[in-house]
């Protein structure tokens, strides 16, 4: 029998910190660690990069766990210690899920 293990990554948010001299925001990433994140390599499926949306390149595919309930729209996220990589969009949980895991979602980068 196989046994799932999540492991902890760093989920990058964007905060507001302050105003400039124009009074436009200005904000900061924020690092919060969140541990039992079911990680995988690659795209979910097999959707082929010409059609994700935004030119976002899929290379890491990760599923949260039911006790994680905040938003990950716009947030990044640190996998094993590599650069921060974009969540893409705004991934919901699962109504039923069977395993401690709810929340299937995809992390990536655009290049050009």
């Amino acid at each position: 029998m196989a046994v799932l293990i999540g492991e902890t990554v760093t989920l990058q948010r964007s905060v507001e910190v302050g105003r400039n001299t124009r009074n436009e925001p200005r904000y900061e990433w924020r690092d919060e660690a969140i541990d039992d994140v079911l990680v995988t390599p690659g795209p979910r499926d097999d959707i082929e990069d010409s059609a994700r949306p935004a030119g976002v390149r899929v290379q890491w595919s990760l599923i949260w766990p039911k006790t994680f309930t905040e938003s990950l729209a716009g947030c990044r996220v640190i996998i094993r210690g590599g650069e921060p990589l974009k969540i893409i969009g705004d991934p919901q949980p699962f109504a039923h899920a069977p395993t401690r895991w709810n929340r299937p979602s995809e992390a990536g980068r655009s290049d050009g």
